[in-house]
């Protein structure tokens, strides 16, 4: 049974895929829809440099959060959304854990596999390391 579906959103094409496809379950089953917009800390920057840019990624989440919570406004299910600071699949991962996740959706852009080889893929990360089931959507 599915009690709370996480989406892991990013704004993109593909997490809109994956946010259809999480409300359609979280409206089929009953299910609570937490929404998780990730902000990346710079790899590298002094300490003053780091908070202005983890700052502006936190407003440009909420920015990518606000169509999502507008439609939901009126929406029967309970939804929560969040913002979180750090690695996309170890955010997601671990907000799944604590918060009691049966199922998480991301949604995949589908990189060249020379892409996905060097840079690894968040969705491949969250499908290695979630404790419960896991569907990628596919642009």
């Amino acid at each position: 049974m599915m009690r709370r579906i996480l989406l892991g959103y990013d704004g993109s094409d593909a997490a809109k895929d994956a946010f259809e496809f999480a409300l359609d379950l979280a409206q089929k089953y009953g299910a609570e829809l937490h929404v998780l917009a990730v902000a990346r800390p710079p790899e590298f920057g002094t300490e003053v440099e780091t908070e202005a840019v983890i700052e502006n990624s936190r407003k440009h989440c909420l920015d990518v959060l606000q169509p999502l919570k507008t439609r939901l406004a009126h929406a029967t299910i309970r939804k929560h959304f969040e913002v979180a600071v750090g690695h996309p699949a170890q955010v997601i991962v671990l907000y799944a854990e604590s918060h009691g996740v049966d199922h998480i959706v991301v949604g995949h852009r589908g990189q060249a596999i020379f892409e996905r080889w060097l840079l690894g893929s968040v969705a491949r990360r969250v499908i290695a390391y979630a404790h419960c089931a896991v569907t990628v959507v596919r642009k």
